[in-house]
């Protein structure tokens, strides 16, 4: 299975706790609790600004997030 990218946040103590406590609330685990946030927020995005350009979105490097095998050359 193809890997995913990765991004890595930092995240307050407080703020994590509250996280920590929606993901308990809703059953979910922390990984997909900020997916599902994530989503909610593009899609209010797009429900109040019009549809991101998909062209534009192709366009941007996401090389950085990408993971790496072993041994690959950078």
């Amino acid at each position: 299975m193809k890997q995913q990218p990765t991004v890595t946040v930092r995240i307050p103590e407080d703020l994590l706790r509250q996280v920590l406590y929606l993901c308990e609330a809703e059953r979910r685990t922390p990984q997909n609790q900020i997916l599902m946030l994530l989503r909610n927020s593009v899609g209010y995005f797009e429900r109040a600004k019009g549809k991101m350009d998909r062209q534009k979105l192709n366009g941007y490097d996401i090389s950085a997030y990408l993971p790496t095998e072993e041994g690959e050359a950078e």
